[in-house]
């Protein structure tokens, strides 16, 4: 059985609001882990700030 939109929104809440899920359904604690990791990667990559120049360009590409 798939979990429902609601309850889908319901565990999100929860997990990014560092909340318990208070559940043993696998499938339910199985999406609540897969977020919670999504939030732990986010927080280790850097984020790239700003535009990036490249001022080597060919003289083909100012064309």
């Amino acid at each position: 059985m798939s979990l429902s939109s609601y309850r889908m929104h319901r565990i999100y809440l929860a997990a990014t609001m560092n909340y318990g899920l208070g559940s043993d359904d696998p499938e339910e604690l199985a999406y609540y882990n897969k977020i919670r990791k999504e939030m732990a990667d986010m927080k280790n990559d850097p984020v790239k700030k700003g535009i990036s120049l490249n001022w080597d360009t060919p003289d083909r590409m100012d064309k």
